[in-house]
């Protein structure tokens, strides 16, 4: 936690406006102890299933037409896989609270490698908001192409590809709109979803086994051998179609075969980011999660692929590589008014999924950029937040922009999206790799946990399964680059250009700092602060007299300071129970590194500049936490304050505000302790 403990400067009366203020720096006291709330590990497993478990609506499509009916098989595999590279996120979380690829690279690569390794991650994010929108839109055009022949006799009148290409640019826009808003999705509703989902999934499941028991004749699990289709031989082989040799060998096959189908565990990076917010015991409940993650996606995408091979004729589920799960509903047994009732289900819950991932890509993105742009590798103006809501507008503008442009440049077709997905998935998983290999030799911190096979010989320990692991991943990654054409040019395209943009940025940014002794602000220049570090909050800590009465005024935008104006107004001369208090709320990749930026500065530079006004002291605190209501709830609490004081807010009404402090408030107090009077805006409870 960070607090501040009040200016040090003479305050000027407004009686005596020629008073000089002493110029000693003010006084920040950071206190290490951060505000979190915690989930439960349901809860955590949720929040990375919202994204994992939605690439079972596109990889089946995606991997028969890349490597033919053999697919599930490779799904499967790669299913299985997916436990050990959730391992090598586990023995990363073990090593840092918050892990993640940007954090891990640099730690053992360095800036350039970390640059090259955020921009395949940010193409990872920037992929996954398309690929999941036209998905939806996709199964969305299937259902309302079902029921229309349903009703009307003959199919819609307008194309899937048009239909997804719209629909996903209404999804993202509306999460572009939330975000910039700063309305936030929280680990319940993801539960809740995920719940729905495995009620579906079950059903689903029973339903196909049914009709499998029901068929004459039985039905007959998938080939075993890899027999890409012909007409997509460019496509499946990409360069190695070219050299015959290569393109017909078993083993070359097989890897190709896995390299189509690693997209199926795209979503393991949010395992390091929900990591930090996980209750303890913490380690055990890290490994029930990624159970309970491994359990559910082997299970329900797996399935999905094998029960549409073995249910859904090869001619009809040509027509569903984009929406494979209506196809399978569509060939269960049973009347036609049924199925269409559960396709209804299976697209709503699939809508709900994809749509979810759209939201966490640009959440991912967002905070790995707002990272980038604290380790002073992108400008400060990307992070300048809107004058209304307070949020990174810029970055999120970028993101969405980029995810617009993918949209329409794929015209709507999932299966182009899908190859240009892997790219950033499987070279981030890969970068993730080699760090962690590295680190195994270079790190000397507290390591909890280590990915198994690790035998010692001649008296050394060798990461034999962490090499192995690694050594998987860099081999479809770079079977990847020979047989993805547009993934290969397109990822590399963009990988170079956005290392290219962070590095630049990184040297202006270095130029300017230099150049400059102090940034000024719209007043004229920011204020220069001594940074104290302690490891409490309590009162004396902060300065606040035994007596008198204590208010707590939280703050975000320092051009949003009414209601801490009228608070100084309306307190008695010579009073010192005003706490000025900003929520330093972290997420996503960050890691509560950078408690101090310009943003602070800004915000404490206006507080210090209403305290000269008023002539009174003022004492700001910045509360690191994952939960700036939790934040502004445990430090009332702690501070014994007797009045809690919240402005307007532009994203949500004062009777929300009031109930959500209410309900947070209960929880962190648990009836004991005094009344505390809250104000919202005009409304008093």
């Amino acid at each position: 936690m960070l607090s501040f403990s009040g200016t040090n400067r003479a305050p000027s009366s407004p009686a005596s406006p020629a008073a000089s203020p002493v110029v000693t720096p003010a006084r920040v006291v950071i206190v290490t102890t951060v505000m979190l709330t915690f989930i439960s590990f349901w809860r955590a497993a949720a929040v990375v299933l919202s994204d994992l478990a939605s690439t079972a609506y596109y990889i089946g499509g995606i991997a028969e037409q890349a490597v033919g009916r053999s697919a599930p098989w490779f799904i499967l595999g790669v299913m299985i896989f997916s436990y050990a590279v959730r391992s090598v996120y586990v023995e990363s979380c073990s090593m840092f609270t918050r892990g993640g690829v940007y954090r891990i690279v640099r730690e053992a690569m360095g800036g350039t490698m970390a640059k090259i390794s955020v921009s395949a991650l940010v193409f990872d994010y920037v992929l996954t908001g398309p690929i999941s929108s036209v998905c939806a839109g996709q199964y969305v055009h299937g259902l309302a192409d079902s029921i229309f022949r349903h009703v009307a006799g003959h199919q819609l009148p307008v194309s899937s590809a048009a239909f997804s290409v719209i629909f996903a640019i209404g999804v993202t826009l509306y999460f572009w709109r939330a975000n910039v808003r700063g309305i936030e999705e929280s680990s319940g509703k993801a539960l809740r979803i995920m719940q729905v989902t495995a009620g579906m999934a079950v059903v689903l499941i029973l339903w196909s086994l049914i009709t499998m028991a029901l068929r004459p004749g039985g039905v007959h699990l998938p080939p075993l051998a890899v027999v890409p289709d012909p007409a997509m031989r460019e496509q499946t082989l990409g360069w190695l179609a070219h050299v015959p040799a290569l393109a017909t060998l078993t083993p070359v096959l097989i890897l190709v075969g896995f390299g189509h189908s690693i997209l199926a565990m795209s979503g393991e990076e949010t395992l390091a980011q929900v990591y930090r917010e996980i209750e303890a015991p913490k380690h055990r409940n890290l490994m029930r999660a990624g159970l309970v993650i491994f359990v559910f996606s082997l299970t329900f995408t797996s399935f999905v692929a094998f029960a549409s091979v073995m249910l859904v004729p090869d001619a009809i589920r040509a027509h569903y590589h984009d929406n494979l799960l209506n196809g399978l509903v569509l060939s269960l047994a049973g009347p036609s008014a049924l199925k269409l009732a559960f396709q209804t289900v299976v697209v709503l819950v699939g809508a709900l999924l994809l749509s979810g991932a759209v939201n966490t890509s640009i959440i991912g993105a967002n905070g790995v950029l707002n990272r980038v742009a604290e380790d002073g590798i992108l400008s400060d103006w990307f992070r300048d937040p809107q004058h209304r809501y307070g949020t990174s507008h810029r970055i999120i503008n970028l993101i969405v922009a980029m995810q617009i442009f993918t949209i329409l440049a794929s015209g709507g077709h999932v299966y182009t999206l899908g190859e240009a997905y892997a790219f950033g998935v499987v070279w981030s998983f890969t970068f993730m790799g080699l760090a962690m290999l590295m680190l195994r030799r270079s790190y000397t911190g507290e390591r909890g946990w280590k990915v198994p096979l690790n035998p010692r010989i001649l008296g050394r320990e060798v990461p034999l399964g962490l090499g192995i692991i690694t050594l998987m991943l860099a081999s479809a990654a770079v079977m990847n680059l020979f047989t993805k054409k547009v993934a290969t040019v397109w990822g590399i395209a963009f990988t170079a250009s956005l290392f290219l943009v962070f590095t630049v940025s990184e040297v202006l940014s270095r130029r300017r700092a230099q150049a400059t002794a102090a940034t000024h602000s719209a007043e004229g220049h920011l204020e220069k602060f001594i940074l104290d570090r302690c490891t409490d909050l309590q009162p004396d800590v902060l300065g606040l007299p035994a007596e008198g009465r204590r208010v707590l005024v939280p703050l975000r935008d320092p051009g949003n300071l009414a209601h801490l104006r009228r608070v100084m107004e309306e307190q008695p001369p010579g009073s010192a129970g005003v706490v000025a208090m900003t929520a330093k709320v972290e997420k996503g990749d960050a890691a509560f590194q950078h408690l101090f930026t310009s943003d602070e500065e800004r915000l404490f530079t206006s507080v210090v500049s209403l305290a000269e006004k008023y002539g009174a002291r003022i004492v700001p605190i910045v509360v690191p936490s994952n939960n700036a209501w939790f934040a502004i709830a445990r430090t009332a609490h702690d501070l014994d304050v007797d009045e809690i004081v919240l402005g307007r807010s532009a994203a949500l009404p004062p009777d929300v505000q009031m109930e959500q402090m209410v309900v947070t408030w209960a929880m962190v107090a648990d009836g004991k302790g005094k009344p505390v009077k809250l104000v919202v805006g005009c409304c008093v409870g």
